[in-house]
């Protein structure tokens, strides 16, 4: 009897386990047939073994290709090959044996988390892996150099973690972007990554190998140029500037007989061409406006007046207008009133200004100097000064300053006052600044991109102007007076710009004269989307960018001058966004490429 149950029992067994075995086979053979299953798999043991501080809405019983955030699979829903996962408070290091089973993964970003270690060595498991953004963690150790397996890889960022040791020198032949700022790498930058620029490996301890002249983008400002200097000044009688300006502020030119009278009798003498200087060093313009762009200008003071000027705006030197020239051109002309008498400082200025010739620095074209008269000549712009467009039409604000063009408009502001402190000198080989940095005066280019006016006219000041109207909203605190104006004032002016970006708030209005003060106590109390303006607030997947510009946002604006950033680090930083911001993009382009469909949200 005992025998006959124990073989019954065995037989039950044999049974269970032949049953148990089938059924495991059938799950391989599943699993085979639809790898997507075992990345979904993959991706629930990487969630359920990692902690993190966001939900995120995995669920088992949700396919993975329909909406889980930050996942994107191919075309045919057969493998996940997108993982985006910024921002979700990550902590700790990544789990062995889950992300490493994605292995028909081709963009793969987890920055601005938490996580920290070392990076897994066995990178192998990823041969399609085109972007790698683990950038803004806490991940330490050597960068191994097991990541020459990666060799479809485009983009790679490990820039602001605490990697140590020296940089591999590894082939990435398809390699086009990468960034390893702000660690505690060592040693030089090799041979394999000299193409790549300067900033890509800035806020290391490397020695001066590092940086690749040839790419360097603060080489790349050139070298001071000393312009001729332009002394004396031509003179106008009362009556010419009292007519002028009831001229300039009205809509319509004036007659010809009027101009004929207004005419200055040096200018009714033959005499040399704009910008002649005699031995005796005293400038004889002849009546004619100076031009500073190799071109001469084709009219004189007189000549203006004539033009229809229509009203753009009144600053803190006094009122711009919109000209209509003859030839069908239209500029921008800046009546400057706040100056004090200093003929030739003036035009030293402005020579110096007008040799500034840079992208994101709008081109001085001319200038006329007289001792009731100044104006300067600028291209009109007409999409208007980035101040108007901020806090103007909701269309307007919507065209030109998504979170995008908000970015380029700091970058290119950036660039351009960058360029001012590195390149310019004035008399004597004293620095240049631009003295009076704010959204009013920067204006947006062709592509987009911020381009700055008005540069360095503080130095200039009439002493008995109010020191309320002297940068309002924008001044540092150190700056009592606006003809001390330093590049550490400019710096904190630039922060005071990102702020307003990044909030939507002007700094002019009385409600927010106190913009830094603000944002600093929410910033205090924790970091909050409350700070940033509500039309950002609907683009998704933008937050850490934000966050990352209102970091150094915060840097410019410290109190104390020696905290604040050199503004060619500034550039790096806010590059190093923008640049984050073109890996999404390229992201997203080689998911196009291999037909990825989007996770629905």
């Amino acid at each position: 009897m005992a025998r006959t149950l124990t073989l019954l029992l065995l037989l039950v067994s044999s049974i269970i386990l032949f049953l148990c075995g089938e059924s495991r086979f059938h799950g391989q053979v599943v699993a085979a047939e639809r790898p997507v299953e075992e990345d979904k798999l993959a991706l629930l043991d990487f969630l359920l073994t990692t902690p993190h501080s966001r939900f995120l809405n995995w669920s088992p019983d949700i396919p993975v290709c329909e909406s889980w955030t930050g996942v994107s699979c191919s075309e045919d829903q057969s493998r996940v090959v997108s993982l985006r996962l910024p921002g979700i408070g990550f902590q700790g290091p990544i789990p062995a044996n889950t992300l490493t089973r994605l292995s028909g993964i081709t963009v793969l970003s987890l920055r601005f988390n938490s996580f920290s270690g070392r990076l897994s060595s066995d990178f192998s498991v990823w041969p399609n892996l085109t972007v790698l953004d683990l950038s803004n963690n806490g991940f330490n150790g050597s960068i191994p150099r097991s990541l020459s397996r990666l060799t479809r890889i485009r983009v790679l960022n490990l820039a602001n973690n605490s990697l140590s040791g020296e940089i591999p020198d590894i082939d990435l032949p398809s390699l086009k972007w990468i960034n390893l700022s702000y660690n505690n790498l060592t040693g030089a930058v090799p041979e394999s990554f000299r193409r790549f620029p300067s900033w890509a490996f800035t806020g290391n301890n490397l020695s001066s190998e590092a940086a690749n002249p040839r790419h360097s983008r603060t080489k790349r400002l050139g070298e001071p140029t000393l312009l001729g200097v332009a002394l004396g000044a031509c003179t106008f009688g009362f009556a010419v500037i009292s007519v002028s300006m009831v001229t300039c502020c009205s809509s319509h030119g004036v007659d010809d007989d009027t101009a004929a009278e207004l005419e200055p009798s040096s200018a009714k003498k033959k005499g040399g061409s704009s910008g002649e200087k005699r031995i005796s060093g005293r400038s004889k313009k002849e009546g004619r406006i100076v031009s500073l762009d190799g071109t001469r200008f084709p009219y004189r003071f007189r000549d203006l007046l004539k033009f229809p000027a229509e009203v753009l705006g009144k600053g803190t030197f006094g009122s711009t207008y919109k000209l209509a020239l003859k030839d069908g051109n239209e500029v921008a002309v800046k009546w400057v009133a706040e100056l004090s008498d200093m003929d030739t400082k003036f035009e030293q200025l402005m020579e110096l200004v007008g040799g500034l010739r840079h992208e994101n620095i709008a081109p001085l074209k001319a200038y006329y100097c007289s001792s009731d008269a100044k104006l300067l000549i600028y291209d009109y712009y007409r999409e208007g000064s980035v101040s108007s467009v901020l806090h103007g039409k909701a269309a307007d604000r919507k065209r030109l300053l998504s979170w995008g063009g908000r970015l380029k408009v700091a970058l290119g502001a950036a660039r351009g006052l960058g360029h001012i402190h590195i390149q310019g000198r004035g008399q004597h080989g004293k620095k240049l600044v631009h003295g009076n940095m704010k959204a009013s005066n920067i204006f947006f280019n062709t592509q987009g991109f911020g381009c700055i006016s008005d540069i360095g006219l503080t130095t200039l000041m009439n002493p008995t102007l109010p020191a309320s109207l002297q940068g309002l909203g924008y001044r540092a605190p150190e700056m009592t007076d606006a003809r001390n104006a330093s590049q550490e004032t400019d710096v904190y002016s630039f922060g005071v710009l990102l702020l307003e970006l990044l909030t939507g708030k002007s700094p002019k209005q009385s409600a927010q004269s106190h913009l830094v003060r603000w944002v600093q106590s929410v910033v205090r109390e924790e970091w909050s989307s409350e700070v940033f303006d509500l039309d950002l607030l609907t683009r998704p997947g933008i937050e850490d960018e934000m966050i990352e510009m209102l970091r150094i946002g915060m840097a410019c604006v410290s109190r104390m001058p020696e905290e604040r950033p050199k503004m060619p680090v500034v550039v790096e930083m806010v590059e190093a966004v923008y640049q984050a911001r073109s890996i999404d993009q390229l992201s997203a382009n080689q998911e196009s490429s291999f037909q990825v469909k989007p996770a629905r949200r």
